[in-house]
């Protein structure tokens, strides 16, 4: 017999694929389940609602087709030029007005990087907003999940937001709680044990960290299928940080660790900070549910008494 809540999220997600624009991004959610948990000894994880999140970081061919969207006359630098070279996977050509976005050869399923976080908001308000084509406004970039008044000036995210970049406790569920035991782990593969930096593959609890592979470079998102996390997203640790949506006074918070850093990055305590665009640093965005869908997922399965170390809950 089909599973009702597995069918509903399939039939949800057929209806939102065919109100899709030509040529537009999709993405591979996840349900993150077992509302009104409790974070953990460090504060974190502690969501009321079921949610979904991007199975993987958002990719450079997604995000060009973003660019191609919006940024014939990009008004509010959502191209970086680094991203045309080295660890980059975009490039631009034409003048502004016409500006065209390709990817590079070999990079297209490679996390996007040198984003800021201004652009990854403005990426979610995009989606948030339907995946329209034009200028850099109301309609496109400016207004949707987050409301812009100026180039870097934003407001928290809006009620009836769709679509949007994870807040931080949505991010850190995502990646270290198990809805089964209702418990966290130290490490986003589903483990206590540290992560260990190595080859894409089907090993258990492996990760692009620590400049382990041989190009000393970021990896096709979802390469280490042996390493989801407990509600099923990949690279949660390792090949790029990912932005949140959490202010630290200048600061804007980041999860999860990169293919230069150690193993110690991508666990549950290491929490950075950045402000600017750095090859290191990508994103990947969550979304809620439609009512319908959130009523069956509450008849999910929580809470069920598995094997495992707890750690506190907070």
């Amino acid at each position: 017999m089909q599973n009702p809540i597995l069918g509903a999220l399939r039939a949800s997600s057929l209806i939102a694929l065919l109100a899709l624009p030509a040529h537009a991004v999709t993405i591979d959610w996840v349900t993150v389940g077992d509302p009104g948990n409790l974070a953990d000894d460090t504060g974190y994880g502690g969501v009321d609602y079921v949610y979904f999140i991007s199975k993987h970081e958002t990719t450079n061919v997604q995000y060009a087709e973003f660019l191609n969207a919006v940024a014939d006359t990009d008004t509010y630098g959502l191209y970086d030029t680094s991203m045309g070279s080295g660890f980059g996977g975009i490039t631009r050509s034409g003048i502004s007005g016409s500006y065209e976005y390709s990817t590079i050869a070999g990079r297209e399923d490679m996390p996007v990087n040198y984003v800021s976080w201004y652009d990854s908001l403005r990426f979610a308000n995009w989606l948030d907003n339907g995946q329209p084509t034009g200028a850099q406004d109301s309609t496109t970039t400016e207004d949707g999940a987050y409301t812009f008044s100026g180039a870097t000036s934003v407001g928290a995210r809006n009620a009836g937001a769709t679509i949007f970049l994870t807040s931080e406790d949505e991010w850190y569920k995502a990646a270290y709680y198990d809805a089964v035991s209702t418990s966290y782990f130290d490490y986003p593969a589903g483990t206590d044990t540290q992560t260990v930096c190595a080859a894409t593959g089907a090993t258990p609890n492996t990760a692009n960290c620590w400049w382990w592979t041989d190009e000393y470079d970021l990896t096709d998102v979802g390469s280490y299928t042996g390493s989801a996390s407990p509600n099923g997203t990949f690279d949660q640790g390792g090949n790029v940080f990912e932005w949140n949506e959490a202010i630290i006074g200048s600061y804007r918070g980041v999860r999860g660790g990169a293919f230069e850093h150690s193993p110690v990055s991508l666990a549950a305590s290491y929490r950075p900070q950045v402000n600017i665009r750095r090859r290191l640093v990508g994103f990947r965005v969550a979304s809620i549910p439609e009512p319908g869908t959130l009523l069956l997922l509450g008849f999910g399965v929580v809470g069920l008494a598995a094997a495992g170390r707890r750690r506190s809950l907070h």
